[in-house]
């Protein structure tokens, strides 16, 4: 059992199971009903993305010391007890199932999913 880190929107790999919106907003004209019929998302969990000030900070970022900032402050944020409960939930759940959690960046060098990816394992997640 494994847990991928994707991008919202792609075609699901094999094995790739539920996949989890680890973003602030839902996908923008797109119906509710049809999220997982395009490959957004099954289930929406914002508790594990950036708040929005910090969501800013990361897409505005075009330095590497910028990125830095975002980094430091997301991390900030999901060292909360509610975040690190969270992380530690989805680490145990990759032990038995199958499932995914994403945004929507192109470049995950550049997504929160790139930070979360590294949250993730640290937790123990048995990673894809």
């Amino acid at each position: 059992m494994s847990l991928r880190v994707v991008r919202l929107g792609s075609p699901r790999k094999p094995d790739e199971g539920t996949r989890i919106g680890t973003v602030r907003r839902p996908p923008r004209g797109v119906l509710k009903s049809e999220f997982a019929s395009q490959d957004w998302y099954d289930v929406w969990f914002p508790n594990l993305a950036p708040s929005v000030d910090t969501m800013k900070l990361g897409l505005a970022a075009e330095t590497s010391a910028q990125w830095t900032t975002f980094g430091r402050k997301f991390k900030a944020e999901m060292a909360t007890p509610a975040a690190k409960h969270d992380i530690n939930l989805l680490a145990t759940l990759s032990h038995t199932t199958h499932f995914s959690v994403g945004c929507y960046c192109e470049n995950e060098t550049r997504c929160h999913r790139s930070i979360l990816r590294e949250l993730l394992a640290e937790a123990g997640a048995d990673m894809a």
